[in-house]
């Protein structure tokens, strides 16, 4: 397997990882139209790998979770910093985005110093906004991943 074929999806505890996996992998088989009912999800153990198809051949942020993000921006840097990560594309997920009381994306980028984050880092850093729950964002995210495995 080329590792420009795999994607790491990092993240604090409770921010949607399964979630988007699971809509994701819906969204590549059968689209937009069909992505149907929010799928049920538990608190995962351990690691998740899965295969996601990709027409041409992952880190989120629990925006809901003040105290989150914080944890995540210190994961992030650890992330930015791994010498083999160094060329990794990097897409930044600010998930939850229709839960009520979430910061603005403004907001939290400044919390995250995510214009200073960007400035010094190696990699080439993308960030989006997304509800894995309601599928707001998930086709962006889709055509990112498949513009990453592309290049």
């Amino acid at each position: 397997m080329n590792s420009n074929d795999i994607c790491l999806l990092l993240g604090a505890t409770g921010v949607g990882k399964t979630l988007l996996l699971k809509r994701l992998q819906k969204l590549s088989l059968h689209g937009l139209e069909e992505l149907g009912e929010t799928p049920s999800t538990l608190p995962t153990v351990g690691t998740n790998l899965t295969d996601l198809k990709l027409k041409k051949k992952k880190f989120m942020v629990d925006s809901a979770n003040i105290a989150q993000i914080s944890a995540s921006c210190i994961q992030l840097l650890s992330v930015l910093s791994a010498e083999h990560l160094h060329n990794a594309s990097v897409l930044i997920l600010f998930n939850k985005r229709d839960m009520p009381c979430t910061m603005s994306l403004v907001e939290i980028k400044s919390l995250f110093r995510m214009d200073d984050i960007i400035a010094s880092a190696t990699q080439p850093i993308t960030t989006q906004e997304l509800s894995a729950r309601s599928g707001q964002g998930l086709q962006e995210v889709l055509s990112w991943l498949e513009s990453i495995i592309v290049k």
